[in-house]
């Protein structure tokens, strides 16, 4: 039985059981904590933990799922077994709180040996042992005695606290003629019973509602079905590698089948993920694709192929999987472009560094090449480290790793020195009070404050006289610190309705906000002085902050959704936004976002502003930057029904404060990183 005709008979066998049949979720997960779908349950999340309603009481899919990294699933073993995968599919049936034990059983029992006709005698079960109500169904279902196993095999959780329960596997048996055990018994079927609540002490009571879980991998299930141990050797695999021959021209061999095998599976991964609208870039889900990809164009060379593959490749495995997933051919040309605008990057970053690697391997010792070596290729031609690795081990020799990561340090010491000016002197006056600056979301609130301390040409003074350039810390101000983007407020510092200082910017080193700029009078430590902020500068500047929200949803609108902020600049008189997308937007594009934010700064929408948990943030679908931290108590920024973000920056409270916005550029900055710029308010019109 072929891949389609499993995929297939699994889905009409479950809809024949009263099952609502769901097409695969985007491998982009609707959860925060996760960068891919990496199995069945990740879209049920919400219904199997009660936090969101059930559409259905019965359903039943075939998921599409990236693995890339962990014990089980290592990417440097994808290739070299029959079993690793970094792309595959999960075929589950899921009841939310209808059919419980005996269904699940009954049902995995029947599909498996009167559906696809597996030999009972080759199948083995297993439940938990505390789980005598599954033991006996198994007893009556097939007559099968299970076999009794503890936590680490048979009890699945969502964590240390919340929804858990018993589970149940299936494990074919591939013959006695296999040494290896984890080689002969393989695990085909899961089934996940959700009875109990788990609380911080580790007590169990039941669930309200019980769920059932299930899971299985077609790619092994199309491996025993078609009598074959290793999941490479199926139909769909040996399509996609007749294919591999016909773009690299080399037939597979023994020798060669691994970068046969890296380069089918890689395929899929790459190609499914930018279907979805992942781009290969270097952080987050973007940087594992780029990996995958990268890799398998390494392997590509390893064959003696040149130039695109995985491009060239993609329309085979529309061949092999486009029918189940129309999604492929959709998005083709889209797709073909960003692989095709990563392989040239990848090609030029690999022949430049490969002329310097071709010169330091004669001089390695001991087959260990030094860790500076090793930090060069990835500082000044973009090698990663794993690449690096991975081309060495062919050559048996490995990297100093802990030379590479000493060379990464003191890099970005060196860095850190050169980019942060004055901060490390900032930072050793650690006796200085952090500054309340809880009045800066109000600009006219001007207030008195307390000089706390002077920095002028390096050194902490006592006082400075008019024309010196210096940096002021008060113990309060309404002055709003350069942070998440936004540059600082500028204005002034008065004393007596007189101006002693013009502040250019107002910065932050932790939670000491700092005022730069030019005094007019003499200051001293201990002075009361007024601050004044440059309200024209500070309205403009919130207009811009806003509608940089606006242009983040208007591009994920216009583009797709898997469009994110990679960085940003908010100043009165210009918006610079980064985001992640693998190529230049069109005209007609840049025309479509520009006019939906006009569109949404002309309805004149609601602004809200508030504060509230970080875990209140999340379920209200406030979206965050990645890596970014963020304390217990945050701001939620929310413009109508379009953008709802966490944002600690000034904001407006209507849209139509903002007036007008108009796109100037939107040009690339890196490979799969575009910038725009744009104006907006008096600057705009």
């Amino acid at each position: 039985m072929k891949y389609n005709e499993i995929r297939k008979t699994f889905l009409d066998f479950f809809e024949s059981k009263g099952h609502k049949i769901v097409p695969s979720a985007s491998l982009i997960p609707n959860d925060p904590t996760l960068l891919f779908t990496v199995a069945g349950m990740v879209p049920w999340k919400g219904i199997l933990q009660g936090t969101e309603p059930a559409f259905a009481p019965r359903v039943a899919d075939v998921q599409k799922c990236i693995r890339a990294g962990g014990k089980h699933n290592d990417l440097d073993e994808v290739g070299f077994d029959g079993r690793h995968h970094t792309f595959f599919e999960m075929v589950g049936n899921w009841s939310f709180g209808d059919y419980f034990k005996e269904g699940a059983i009954e049902y995995s029992w029947e599909l498996l040996t009167k559906v696809l006709g597996l030999d009972p005698n080759k199948l083995r079960v297993t439940t938990h042992e505390t789980d005598e109500e599954s033991t006996e169904i198994w007893r009556k279902v097939a007559g099968k005695e299970a076999i009794r196993l503890g936590d680490k095999d048979n009890w699945w959780s969502a964590g240390d606290t919340g929804p858990c329960g018993p589970c149940t596997e299936i494990f074919y048996d591939f013959g006695a003629d296999i040494e290896n055990e984890d080689d002969r018994w393989v695990e085909i079927w899961n089934d996940v019973f959700m009875q109990y609540d788990r609380d911080a002490n580790g007590n169990l009571s039941p669930l309200p509602k019980k769920n059932v879980d299930t899971g299985g991998g077609l790619e092994r299930w199309a491996a025993l079905l078609q009598g074959k141990i290793d999941n490479y050797e199926t139909d769909l695999f040996q399509n996609l590698m007749t294919a591999i021959e016909n773009v690299v021209g080399v037939k597979k061999t023994a020798e060669n089948t691994p970068s046969f095998k890296v380069i089918a599976d890689h395929l899929r991964a790459v190609g499914f993920a930018v279907a979805d609208g992942v781009i290969p870039s270097n952080t987050d889900r973007g940087y594992v694709i780029r990996r995958i990809l990268r890799r398998a164009m390494r392997h590509g060379q390893i064959l003696g192929h040149k130039g695109a593959l995985l491009s060239k490749l993609y329309p085979a495995l529309i061949t092999e999987m486009g029918e189940a997933y129309p999604e492929l051919a959709k998005e083709e040309k889209h797709v073909v472009e960003i692989i095709q605008n990563e392989e040239n990057a990848f090609a030029d970053m690999l022949q430049n560094g490969m002329k310097l690697l071709e010169n330091e391997i004669p001089k390695v010792n001991s087959n260990v090449l030094p860790g500076e070596v090793a930090f060069k290729l990835f500082d000044t031609y973009g090698f990663p480290l794993d690449l690096t690795q991975m081309i060495l081990r062919d050559k048996n020799i490995d990297v100093d790793v802990n030379g590479f990561e000493k060379a990464m340090s003191e890099q970005k010491e060196r860095s850190r020195a050169n980019t942060k000016g004055t901060k490390t002197l900032w930072e050793s006056q650690t006796q200085l009070e952090a500054t309340d600056d809880s009045s800066k979301y109000s600009p006219d609130a001007n207030m008195q404050s307390k000089v706390l301390a002077i920095l002028r040409n390096g050194d902490f003074v006592n006082e400075a006289d008019a024309g010196d350039e210096v940096e002021v810390a008060l113990d309060k101000t309404n002055f709003y610190g350069t942070q998440g983007g936004q540059v600082g407020d500028s204005g002034e510092l008065k004393r007596d309705n007189k101006t002693i200082m013009n502040v250019s910017e107002a910065s932050r080193v932790d939670n000491v906000v700092i005022h730069k700029g030019v005094l007019t009078d003499k200051i001293k430590v201990g002075d009361i002085v007024t601050t004044v902020i440059n309200q024209a500068a500070r309205q403009q500047t919130t207009r811009a902050h806003t509608a940089t929200h606006l242009l983040q949803a208007a591009l994920r609108h216009v583009l797709n959704e898997d469009v994110e902020q990679r960085g940003s600049k908010v100043s009165p008189d210009s918006v610079r936004f980064d985001f992640s997308f693998g190529r230049a937007m069109t005209a007609e594009e840049k025309q479509a976002t520009e006019d939906l934010i006009n569109k949404w700064i002309s309805s004149d929408m609601n602004v809200s502003h508030e504060e509230m948990s970080l875990d209140e943030a999340k379920n209200k679908g406030a979206m965050a930057l990645f890596g970014e931290k963020y304390g217990d108590t945050v701001k939620v920024i929310t413009a109508g029904d379009v953008s709802c973000e966490l944002c600690g920056g000034t904001h407006v409270y209507h849209t139509g404060e903002i007036l007008h916005a108009k796109i100037n550029k939107e040009k690339s900055i890196s490979s799969g990183i575009r910038r725009i710029t744009m104006s907006v308010g008096t600057l705009a019109e």
